[in-house]
């Protein structure tokens, strides 16, 4: 087992072993193991104190920030008040100074009264009750020794546990599935009570005692849990329910938020009545002893037991479950199933999970279901790719501001004031929009973040570059009001205008910059002026960014100014002169009508979403971050090379924007996949980023593509790929299906309209 045992951020604490309801599916009681008998009903002082000890010290060992006790049993208030209360003093005390305490009990409900609340209250112990739906549902399994029904009861704890004075510690309800009742009647006797969570358990099982399947359906439970996700669609998901979140969250690339799915290791250890420490409860329904470590809080720490053989299986992720699992499309989703229910008395727990066909079924269905609302707008078309791609740099922008908190002192203050108040009339607006949607905003901010934690003097100073921002959107607005610029290198630049000569390499400071008719004013500190007209060539102190001039190319502008565009897969090249531009144009333009002839829906994707050409000389090197619409061109390329070239980076271009807002893939690396190409072992972002680019070119060059189809394959039968990550796919297939007739946008939008139906 490699790299170090995952420390505890949880224990469950066992403060009494026996309970006051006999229900006929509790893993404690009526399983494999047994120990429960042998136990002490409640747990001593001795052993509350020694634990509390023992978890500061682990806490502090591992500086976690946070770490929770839930208080178990059995039935937890058997323990009654006042050991309840030294519980909550001890563990207080004990973490006081060292971690957060999140203190948490779940019971039955059944001892639930004001002078447990209040105590809860005091403590700020959150309460988590148990309840299967309905009084049919309920009655079910959860039933006193002698048979009477145990709900009403828990509905009295629950709408105890609503009041205003405890509604603060609600945790919501946990719900054992039982496919007998009925879904719909359940889900609306739970959401009902307004928790603010549910959480839905499949009954435990293992392949020598599997869960009861009385139609013999291999997705009865997968089936049951959806006609619940429809009914929860249909009332608006009034109330969170954890298990669909979860599958959510991780068909979008989020993690996991349940042990009973997902690959996140276990961070969770037991304590009994007695002291054991033992792992995660629910294998008590393997066999005996199946939880028991040997360990107990008296003689051993909680690091000792982190490196428990059993405990590290769990802490595996992709490397812990069956092979057969690993290379399931929906194991990122399912994680295998929860340990204890893969248990088989012949090879213990290498095996897919008894609830394997109702898992795959259960998160196949979701996604069927959600997939055109999770969708990210950046993968609608153009517009929305440049919407997402807007917010991004806007939010950038405003987790600098937050970082900086006042450290780049008053040219970026006064800055930051300027675009607030530009924000107020419609022409400022769409001025720092404009400036803000220059690629380079992007590799500019990025920089100066990463800068932040490396060198803080030097990030600082460039944070000031927000002043030439704001300068260049109140002259685009139009505007005249004065606004101070920082300057270095004895160069002003404005991002999207062009660049001002001011003095030698050596030279920095602030000047002030106001519109003034078709130009603009640059007064020094000496009170000189200097007076600008933009449209001025290149031979003078100003340098202005210049446009395509010749047919073909939608008026790209050609940007071999901006400070922060060295940021593409080979060095960018010095301002062209005037020969050099001119021919660097005609290069474009007959490239450019050789996609328009040959490729119109890649001429199409390509002139709605690129804005900026940066010449590029040879040579390579690592590519870093920059926001969509700028493509690095070789100048020396010509003809079909130079084509190729164009298609290629806007096609790598396109992939990291949408990568930049939102995760195609998640899990990337724990899988490998020969390329078609090269024969190579790659990663799933390398086979989507090859595959994503010769699509593209392939539409220029049909002889490029070889070996997509099977990529394709590859990509779509792989478990790292997202809801976003498989639309895209859907795209490529369409595009290089259907090339001859259907753009990229109407591709897009053929998706959108199925989805739709």
């Amino acid at each position: 087992m490699t790299g170090p045992p995952v420390p505890f951020r949880e224990i469950v604490l066992k403060v009494h072993s026996r309970c006051d309801l006999a229900c006929d599916h509790c893993y404690v009681y009526e399983h494999a193991d047994q120990s429960w008998r042998t136990r002490p009903k409640t747990i001593s002082d001795q052993v509350i104190q020694r634990t509390a000890q023992r978890l500061a010290e682990h806490a502090g060992t591992h500086a976690l920030p946070s770490v929770s006790v839930i208080l178990h049993g059995g039935e937890p208030l058997l323990a009654g008040p006042a050991r309840l209360r030294r519980v909550c003093e001890e563990f207080g005390s004990a973490l006081s100074g060292v971690a957060e305490l999140d203190l948490r009990i779940h019971t039955n409900g059944l001892q639930l009264s004001p002078r447990y609340l209040d105590l809860f209250d005091e403590f700020d112990v959150k309460v988590g009750i148990s309840l299967d739906g309905d009084r049919a549902a309920n009655d079910r399994h959860r039933r006193f020794a002698d048979g009477r029904s145990s709900h009403p009861l828990v509905l009295k704890a629950v709408e105890l546990l609503g009041q205003d004075a405890y509604r603060h510690l609600n945790l919501g309800l946990l719900c054992t599935i039982d496919i007998a009742n009925d879904p719909r009647a359940v889900l609306d006797a739970l959401t009902g009570l307004e928790p603010p969570l549910i959480d839905f358990l499949l009954p435990h099982a293992t392949w020598d005692d599997p869960p009861p399947r009385p139609d013999g359906s291999p997705t009865a439970y997968a089936d049951w849990l959806l006609a619940i996700f429809d009914r929860w669609q249909e009332q608006g998901r009034p109330v969170p329910v954890r298990l669909f979140s979860s599958v959510l969250s991780t068909l979008g690339g989020g993690p996991s938020l349940t042990e009973s799915l997902g690959l996140a290791p276990t961070d969770l250890v037991v304590v009994e009545t007695d002291g054991q420490l033992e792992q995660v409860d629910s294998l008590k329904s393997a066999y005996e002893g199946a939880a028991a470590t040997g360990f107990d809080v008296f003689t051993h720490s909680f690091d000792q037991v982190a490196a428990h053989p059993g405990v590290r299986a769990r802490q595996l992720g992709l490397s812990g479950v069956n092979q057969d699992c690993r290379s399931c499309p929906v194991v990122r989703s399912c994680g295998g199933g929860l340990y204890t229910h893969r248990y088989h008395s012949s090879n213990g727990f290498d095996n897919p999970s008894v609830y394997c066909a109702d898992l795959e079924a259960l998160v196949r269905g979701i996604e069927e279901r959600t997939a055109s609302a999770l969708v990210s707008p950046a993968l609608a078309g153009p517009a929305g790719a440049a919407a997402e791609q807007h917010e991004l740099t806007r939010t950038l922008l405003a987790g600098l501001h937050a970082l900086l908190g006042g450290r780049a002192g008053g040219p970026w203050l006064r800055a930051w004031e300027a675009a607030s108040a530009l924000e107020a009339s419609d022409a400022g607006a769409a001025g720092l929009d404009h400036v803000l949607a220059h690629p380079y905003a992007r590799s500019w901010l990025q920089e100066t973040v990463e800068g932040l934690h490396a060198d803080e003097k030097r990030a600082v100073a460039e944070a000031s570059v927000l002043t030439s921002y704001v300068a260049a959107a109140t002259l685009l607005a139009g505007l005249t009001d004065p606004v101070p610029v920082s300057y270095r290198g004895g160069r002003l630049y404005l991002p999207t205008l062009g660049e001002l000569t001011l003095g030698g390499t050596g030279d920095h400071g602030t000047v002030l910059v106001r519109g003034e008719g078709d130009g603009f004013v640059v007064e020094r500190g000496s009170g000189e002026e200097l007076r600008v007209d933009p449209a001025e060539p290149d031979g003078g102190p100003w340098r202005p960014v210049r446009r395509l001039a010749v047919a073909g190319p939608p008026g790209w502008a050609v940007d071999d100014l901006d400070p922060y565009r060295d940021c593409h897969a080979a060095p960018a090249a010095a301002r062209l002169d005037r020969d050099a531009f001119h021919a660097f144009g005609e290069a474009v333009a007959r490239a450019w009508a050789r996609i328009e002839a040959v490729a119109p829906a890649v001429a199409e994707a390509m002139a709605a979403t690129v804005t900026t050409l940066t010449p590029l000389t040879g040579g390579s090197r690592a590519e870093r971050p920059r926001g969509l619409g700028a493509l690095g061109v070789r100048v020396d390329a010509e003809g079909d090379e130079q084509a190729a070239d164009l298609v290629r980076a806007h096609r790598r271009s396109e992939l990291r924007a949408l990568c930049d807002v939102t995760d195609l893939y998640a899990a990337d690396g724990d899988w490998e996949y020969l390329s078609p190409w090269d024969g190579r072992a790659v990663p799933f972002s390398r086979l989507l980023a090859q595959t994503h680019e010769r699509v593209g070119v392939g539409l220029f060059d049909p002889e490029f593509p070889a070996g997509v189809q099977e990529a394709l394959d590859l990509l779509e039968g792989a478990p790292e790929s997202t809801v976003h990550g498989k639309r895209l796919l859907d795209v490529l297939r369409k595009e290089l299906s259907g090339a001859q007739g259907a753009s990229r946008n109407n591709c897009l939008r053929t998706i959108f309209d199925q989805e739709g139906k």
